[in-house]
């Protein structure tokens, strides 16, 4: 026992000093990496500087003048057109890809087809409005919802296009007005032969219920009046009227409460039928400042300088590995 315990005192004592050695060589290696890195950075200091000018100058110009715009639209198809609006999108930006600018200029009627980059549509999520006095969505939603993730559900394309907003979002290289490219577009959206017909058929169908339903309520009012006037006429003889609940009064004045609240419902509804894609509003000129837009003044000098160190490695790497060859030869 007694000689054993020299002998881990002394191996304890060994593995301490290879720590240290270890540890203060660590640290003379970062010692060594930081005074190269010195070096390098004061020896190359004249080429780094311009580099650096040159990143943040040549950044700043394509800033200004390399900007793109996003412009988002807020749409509702009427008269179950969705499909037929999202296929109508589909065209444009296929029509985009392909540098169609005929297309775009003479049948969509873009002013400047060349300017605009891209464009696209996705449903506003709103399940709320969805499944509103509509027992059938939610029926639809929860038994939908049963079987899988309910967000993945809402979100998925069958579903979302059930929507009643949709947002067309392009983006072009220049700034744009309405006149430019959102009218264009939502004139070319509207350019359909097929749904102006359910327009039409749907409006006049709409304007006839309202007929229907001022003339019941002119007959409503004629049946009110003339019992208003029989009270106020027995009340002048002081004789007694009685009232029979069974008269149903109460009845004809809930159903021209609802027959009203069912004009008012019409005249709004009217309102979002004048277009077949019904623009409730549009953002124009957002400036996109995705990814490095609007970034490269300190994108540039940091990929510049990031470049310049890389090729100088490089290029010691190679000769060091010249001269080992030359000296292996």
């Amino acid at each position: 026992m007694n000689k054993n315990q020299p002998n881990n005192q002394e191996d304890q004592e060994i593995d301490l000093m290879q720590i240290s050695r270890k540890i203060g060589r660590l640290f003379e290696w970062i010692n060594t990496f930081l005074f190269k890195c010195i070096q390098f950075f004061v020896k190359n200091a004249i080429v780094i500087l311009i580099l650096l000018v040159i990143g943040v100058g040549l950044g700043f110009y394509l800033d200004v003048t390399k900007k793109t715009y996003d412009h988002q639209i807020i749409v509702t198809p009427n008269f179950e057109s969705t499909d037929y609006l999202y296929s109508k999108i589909e065209l444009i930006e296929s029509k985009i890809k392909e540098q169609d600018t005929v297309f775009l200029k003479e049948i969509v009627r873009i002013k400047s087809p060349k300017e605009i980059i891209k464009i696209e549509i996705k449903p506003i999520t709103d399940v709320y409005k969805f499944i509103e006095n509509k027992t059938e969505n939610f029926e639809l939603i929860k038994l939908m919802a049963e079987g899988g993730d309910i967000k993945k559900i809402l979100e998925d394309n069958l579903t979302s296009k059930n929507y009643t907003l949709h947002t067309i979002t392009f983006k072009t290289k220049k700034q744009t007005k309405n006149t430019e490219t959102v009218e264009p577009i939502l004139n070319y959206l509207n350019e359909t032969d097929y749904y102006k017909k359910i327009q039409k058929e749907t409006v006049n169908n709409v304007q006839i219920k309202m007929i229907q339903n001022d003339t019941i309520i002119l007959q409503i009012n004629g049946v009110l009046n003339g019992f208003s006037n029989m009270v106020n006429g027995a009340q002048k003889s002081d004789k007694l009227v009685y009232y029979n609940e069974n008269t149903q009064l109460n009845d004809v004045i809930k159903t021209k409460e609802t027959l009203i609240n069912e004009q008012g419902d019409h005249r709004v509804e009217l309102v979002g039928l004048d277009k077949i894609i019904k623009d409730n509003s549009a953002t124009l000129n957002i400036e996109n400042t995705d990814s490095v837009n609007g970034r490269l003044k300190l994108v540039l000098p940091i990929l510049f300088l990031f470049s310049f160190i890389l090729i100088r490695l490089f290029i010691g790497f190679y000769r060091k590995q010249s001269v080992k060859a030359n000296l292996s030869n």
